[in-house]
């Protein structure tokens, strides 16, 4: 009823260019009666009326105060995308750069200590873990690597006969084939998956147990979570994408040669020929290197971003995305600092 008596109230008022809002005859209100009393006082002044409270007892004046102070503060309009705040997220972003960089540094220094201390005491390396997280990460990642690399290389050739064809050069696809895969394609293509798939399925376990407190309670119990559940992780994951690399590069240079065969009439056996004399040994060695240092990377920084989830869900999503984001990024940055060097030392 006192809701419809205010809604009346507003209607009631017209033009009248000063209004009391008299209370003196209320001898109870409690905080919905007051946030209807001030809603009132405010649609009149909004409207252009001076609207004032009058025969407000002193007990409930602090209410009614009160409830004017909470509902004039500002509400953050999260929809809003302004000039300003675009400029700030770029400015925080940046500033994050270098926070992001400590804590890579740090972890890596932190894992470095961990396997000198198991190499020194070889009891505490946990073996059943690590060919655990190799199944994980290697083994059940063959289909989908081999599927997609394959895919690739169908493109490739493709591609490359389908531009080459106007200047009566298919042949020269099995050179760019051969240099592309095992040089650069293979190995970054396989390092973005493994990024997407096992760096986030690291950074959730790891923010999993962070936010169930399971780090916390090995802390407690003696245990160095570095060396029980980050160790691991990085083995299996420096294990395995130079397998994954090298599995990847077969399956493209087998998908190229294919389409090579039945789209531009190159024979198995020229291109297995032309594939000899157009790569090197250099090649192979150089997609070798770059694999185990792209995985290392990749698994440090999915192992900060776990070890930073606080203790809600989308905290861990948070985490999890930035992680994928990062860990591509780097390996990008990795794979571009790799071909000024071979670069310049004639690989």
């Amino acid at each position: 009823m006192l809701e419809r008596m205010v809604a009346d109230a507003e209607k009631l008022s017209g033009t009248r260019p000063n209004i009391f809002i008299d209370v003196s005859q209320v001898s109870k209100l409690d905080t919905f009666g007051a946030w209807l009393i001030e809603r009132l006082r405010r649609s009149l002044t909004h409207g252009g009326v001076e609207a004032q409270i009058a025969g407000l007892s002193d007990n409930y004046s602090s209410l009614v105060d009160e409830v004017r102070r909470v509902n004039a503060e500002p509400v953050a309009d999260t929809d809003r995308v302004t000039i300003t705040g675009m400029l700030e997220q770029i400015g925080r972003a940046v500033a994050g750069i270098g926070g992001t960089l400590i804590g890579l540094i740090d972890m890596l220094g932190a894992v470095l200590a961990a396997t000198a201390h198991v190499i020194i005491r070889p009891r505490g390396f946990r073996l059943t873990s690590t060919i655990h997280h190799l199944e994980q990460v290697c083994w059940r990642a063959v289909p989908i690597v081999v599927l997609i690399t394959f895919l690739i290389g169908c493109i490739i050739s493709q591609q490359g006969i389908f531009h080459f064809r106007k200047f009566g050069a298919d042949i020269f696809v099995v050179d760019m084939l051969g240099v592309l895969v095992l040089r650069e394609i293979g190995v970054l293509l396989v390092a973005i998956m493994v990024a997407g798939r096992s760096g986030s399925a690291y950074t959730a376990e790891l923010g999993s147990m962070k936010m169930r407190e399971e780090i916390d309670a090995l802390r407690t119990m003696g245990f160095d979570p570095i060396e029980v559940l980050i160790l691991p992780r990085m083995l299996a994951l420096v294990l395995a994408l130079p397998i994954l690399a090298f599995l990847g590069a077969m399956a493209a240079l087998y998908g190229g040669g294919l389409v090579a065969w039945l789209y531009g009439g190159v024979e198995p056996e020229a291109f297995l020929l032309r594939l000899r004399d157009a790569i090197s040994i250099d090649h192979f060695i150089v997609g070798l290197i770059k694999a185990p240092v792209m995985a290392a990377v990749i698994g440090i920084v999915a192992c900060v971003e776990g070890l930073a989830v606080q203790g809600s869900a989308e905290s861990l999503g948070q985490h999890t995305t930035s992680s994928v984001v990062k860990g591509i990024f780097f390996v990008i940055v990795m794979d571009g600092v790799f071909a000024i060097f071979f670069a310049s030392i004639g690989m």
